[in-house]
């Protein structure tokens, strides 16, 4: 089934659920007219759910992260759909929204966070994989340059962080302007550390807790170049945290807090003056330059949605926003924790 197809088959879903859904008239009838928005002002979207769809044979597990390459190509990875008849983890798109590929069968039931970065000229992908507690470093084509598991080495204020490999799981990766990678151990025991680019352990920059200076599930983080400082999408605390340089092995300084508009923040995105926050609390914010929300995005209020049908989702709500990014013609692409996967792009109005 090609793009086109599954636009017409989500539409005409939509004309359904205005037939047997009362609630949900006014969204499908703007859905027909290609009229669903979100946001206001100079932050305002078209809605587009299920723009990138798998073709026959490829299944979305639940959509967990998402990057775009130099080329446009838009890579979205997840944990693979229970119909899949492969076990590729990452799907490849063209700009435009055509299937090109899929790969990194390695991933299954793990597939989390993506990012990429160009080295030398070359462009890498780096993965999270939460099933089996590895981050990996790929070509796009999905060659592995280097996989690793916990730093068991990793101390933090003298003490060994890890007993053993198990009580580590990575969520996301950031990249510092130094070349170095830092790594949130979200789904473990709440480190972020920093590595080389070729995965050697350097440093443990910041631990477990809700003070200042601590996280709680540091799902996501980015270096925020509006403010040459690493952002932590402190998740179990409800916040984003920043964090400035410290000397070699003391922990790295803590500079504020991020409070306002924050319910669960995943991850980030950068884009001139704005920070993209998908938040797993049911909506999107954009954060201006003095980290003040200026849009919230398709917001579900929190929704309860998270196991229902496709076409039980709302369109215009978000159910669980779990990675956005910007695509290079300053679209907004979003990826949710929801068993069927539901991938979304949000075009300037």
């Amino acid at each position: 089934m090609d793009h086109n197809d599954t636009r017409r088959a989500f539409i005409r879903t939509a004309a359904g659920l205005a037939a047997v859904a009362p609630f949900s008239n006014a969204f499908a009838a703007a859905l027909l007219a290609g009229d669903v928005t979100t946001g206001s002002g100079d932050f305002t979207y078209r809605v587009e759910h299920d723009w990138l769809t798998p073709p026959e044979g490829l299944a979305w597990g639940d959509t967990h992260g998402v990057t775009q390459d130099a080329a446009g190509n838009v890579y979205i990875s997840h944990t693979v759909g229970a119909d899949a008849k492969k076990d590729d983890a990452v799907y490849v798109f063209t700009r435009e929204g055509k299937f090109v590929r899929s790969m990194c069968p390695q991933f299954k039931g793990g597939g989390h966070g993506l990012d990429i970065r160009t080295e030398d000229k070359t462009e890498y992908l780096y993965h999270c994989d939460v099933n089996n507690r590895r981050i990996s470093k790929t070509t796009l084509d999905g060659t592995v340059v280097w996989s690793k598991g916990a730093p068991v080495e990793a101390k933090f204020a003298g003490v060994a962080c890890y007993a053993n490999e198990n009580d580590w799981n990575p969520t996301n990766i950031a990249f510092c302007p130094s070349g170095d990678i830092f790594v949130g151990d979200g789904y473990g025991k709440s480190f972020v550390h920093c590595l080389s680019k070729d995965g050697a352990y350097k440093e443990t920059i910041c631990g477990p807790g809700s003070g200042e200076g601590q996280v709680s599930c540091p799902h996501g983080l980015w270096w925020d170049t509006r403010k040459d400082l690493l952002a932590v999408a402190d998740r179990g605390n409800n916040r984003i945290q920043y964090f400035a340089p410290a000397a070699t092995g003391q922990p790295w300084k803590h500079v504020s807090f991020v409070t306002e508009s924050m319910r669960q923040p995943c991850h980030f995105k950068t884009r001139g003056d704005l920070l993209l926050v998908p938040d797993l609390a049911s909506t999107v914010t954009l954060l201006g330059k003095d980290n003040k929300a200026v849009a919230t995005l398709c917001d579900g209020n929190p929704t309860n949605l998270r196991g229902a049908a496709r076409k039980d989702f709302i369109p215009g709500k978000f159910v669980h926003p779990h990675s956005a990014t910007f695509l290079a013609d300053g679209s907004i692409v979003v990826v949710e924790w929801v068993p069927i996967g539901r991938v979304t792009r949000l075009v300037k109005a």
